[in-house]
């Protein structure tokens, strides 16, 4: 089977203070876009990801098109665009859909800075939490969910890696899965500082006005295919990536049925595309024999030149 390439883009969790300042200052072509950004959201994205303050950045709405950003000047930058398969974790799924085509960088741009904006505010009318589990499989992390929703709502969000699964929903599900996961032998349960229950039903209020921009916004169709987080599976034609998107905000995020979904289909070299190496751990434990790269500042493409 041809070797072939996946491109793989960050999600919520990979915002630091200072990213991105390098590609700015370095090369012409990535102020132009970033210039772009500041324009089209009416406010400085650009100072907010070089310089903070940091717990702004850290706010959702301000997160998802710092990140989107990043990635997508970087995709930009790469000298070589040769890929046959991407993914996206979570808000990552909007610069995948970039990157092939399907949305326009200014439409993309505006779609993950309302998300944002929708996915606070849900956060604000319906509190809740996240925790981390490792060291449980997902039929356990399941079973614990169901016990735990007696006291309230929760349920997986993420996938991410063999044994590593994120759980979301009020504070006080959430934290009796917490408890019943550590009676049940985890290795490491941790709260994660984030604002809202995101990918969990307590964000069913942010869909309405996502789906309403989602109908409003022109997607094509694509030939290199996105692996949607809901399905795992890969998805070409705009009706579909519509779908998905609207169901993502709510449903889990299947990052590691989507890494073994791309090597099935031929995937080998997996390069990660924006701030943090999150993926490249990910998608290294799920399968230790792929190769995984890592582009993040503009030496990074100066070294694949």
């Amino acid at each position: 089977m041809m070797e072939k390439t996946a491109f793989v883009f960050p999600g919520q969790g990979s915002q630091y203070v200072g990213m991105g300042k390098d590609l700015y200052e370095g090369n012409g072509a990535a102020k132009v876009l970033f210039d772009k950004a500041d324009e089209i959201l009416g406010f400085s994205i650009s100072k907010l990801c070089f310089e903070g303050p940091e717990e702004e950045l850290k706010q959702t709405k301000n997160t998802q098109p710092a990140i989107f950003l990043h990635s997508i000047v970087l995709f930009h930058l790469i000298d070589t665009k040769q890929f046959e398969m991407t993914a996206g974790h979570s808000l990552g799924e909007y610069s995948a859909l970039v990157a092939t085509g399907a949305l326009t960088f200014e439409d993309g741009l505006k779609l993950v800075r309302l998300r944002g904006e929708l996915m606070q505010q849900a956060g604000i009318e319906h509190p809740g939490t996240m925790a981390a589990i490792v060291g449980l499989n997902s039929k356990i992390v399941n079973e614990l969910c169901v016990e735990a929703s007696a006291v309230g709502i929760v349920q997986e969000a993420n996938f991410n890696s063999p044994g590593q699964i994120v759980v979301s929903g009020s504070f006080a599900g959430v934290r009796k899965t917490m408890e019943l996961a550590k009676i049940h032998g985890a290795k490491i349960v941790k709260e994660l500082p984030v604002s809202g229950a995101f990918h969990s039903l307590l964000m069913e209020s942010a869909r309405a006005g996502l789906k309403g921009a989602l109908d409003k916004t022109k997607i094509h169709d694509i030939e290199v295919p996105v692996y949607a987080n809901v399905t795992a599976r890969p998805m070409r034609f705009a009706d579909e990536i519509r779908n998905q998107l609207i169901r993502q905000l709510v449903s889990p995020v299947r990052w590691e049925e989507s890494v073994i979904s791309m090597i099935n289909d031929g995937a080998t070299t997996f390069v990660e595309i924006g701030p943090g190496k999150v993926l490249q751990g990910l998608v290294k434990r799920i399968n230790g024999n792929v190769k995984t790269i890592g582009i993040e500042k503009l030496n990074n493409l100066v070294d694949r030149k």
